[in-house]
Parts: structure tokens; sequence; C-alpha cells
């Protein structure tokens, strides 16, 4: 399993040396080994404002589900997930199982494991898709950008808007920053 590890700022210094920031010295003691190296490498930092147009805009959309698909989606969670997962931003892991109830079998426990989840069950096949996080730490600004725009369009589609309108949904409550 491989472990996340969290991004963390730096001060380059004087005497040359890259310094945590001081509120990064427990991460850095938790995540770092004492003499060993490590690669730095420059990451754009992600507008907090596009993040916070994205959220808003997923949410105004939930809010306006119709009414056939809305008990689909129990939050807006459950929407974006679907989502991700729709357009590509997941794992995907398949699993033969020996005869269809077998299959139906473990796509229950998979649900009960991750409630966000896309399963898919065809005859004793059984595929689980499993968001992938748009956390800072996961995405850097250009993948998050695309995985929004991705996202956005698909929810679009599904409530038969144009991304158009749907992005100006969520600019009522939250301005999209201009590019």
């Amino acid at each position: 399993m491989a472990v996340l590890i969290r991004p963390v700022v730096f001060i380059w210094t004087s005497d040359g040396r890259m310094a945590p920031m001081p509120r990064f010295k427990k991460i850095c003691d938790a995540q770092f080994i004492v003499g060993e190296e490590y690669p730095l490498t420059l990451l754009e930092a992600r507008s907090r404002n596009s993040h916070n147009h994205f959220f808003a805009t997923v949410h105004e959309a939930w809010k306006n589900l119709p009414e056939d698909i809305a008990s689909d989606f129990p939050s807006t969670e459950h929407l974006r997930k679907w989502a991700l997962c729709k357009t590509g931003w997941s794992t995907m892991k398949t699993f033969p199982c020996e005869t269809h109830d077998h299959a139906r079998n473990l796509a229950i426990f998979a649900r009960s494991a991750d409630e966000f989840a896309v399963i898919e069950v065809r005859g004793n096949i059984v595929r689980i898709h499993q968001a992938k996080s748009q956390s800072a730490a996961a995405m850097g600004k250009d993948e998050f950008q695309k995985s929004k725009t991705d996202v956005l369009d698909k929810i679009a589609e599904l409530i038969e808007v144009t991304p158009k309108q749907l992005r100006r949904e969520g600019e009522r409550q939250f301005p999209e920053p201009r590019r």
C-alpha cells in the first residue's frame, strides 16, 4: 500500500538549505528520516477560488437534481464521486466470480465497504470503480482543472443542461476565477 506524502512548504535559506516552515515541522518529523535524501520539486498551487467554485457548482447541481434521479445521489459527495468514476478519474478493479450469485454478494459487500463506489455486475463479473481524491495533495493544478471540467460536463449531461448553464449556477454561489 502506497503511503501518501503530504506536501510541505519550505523556505530557501541564505546558507543554501530548504527549511520547512515551522507549521510543517511535525509533518516532516513523521514522514521523513534525518540524513536521507529526498527529491524536491516545485508544485504549482491550485487556486482556492477554482476549488471553491467547483464544489459550489456540484452542490447547486445536487440541490436541483430531477426527481427521477435524486434518490440515486443522497449527497453532493455521491454525485461528485459518481461523476469522477464515470469520467475515468477513478481506479477500477475487476473481480471474476464463480457464479452470478457470488458476483451479486461481492457487490453487496463492496457497497458496504465504500458507499461512494460505482459498482457494476455483469454476469459473474464485478467491476468496482473508486473515485480518485481531488485533494491538493493528490492532484496538482492542471490535473484538478481537467477533472473539474470533466466532472462538471458529466453532471451537466446528467441533468440535461449545458456545461455553461451549470457553471453559471455555481457562480451564483461562488464566482469562478478568470484565467
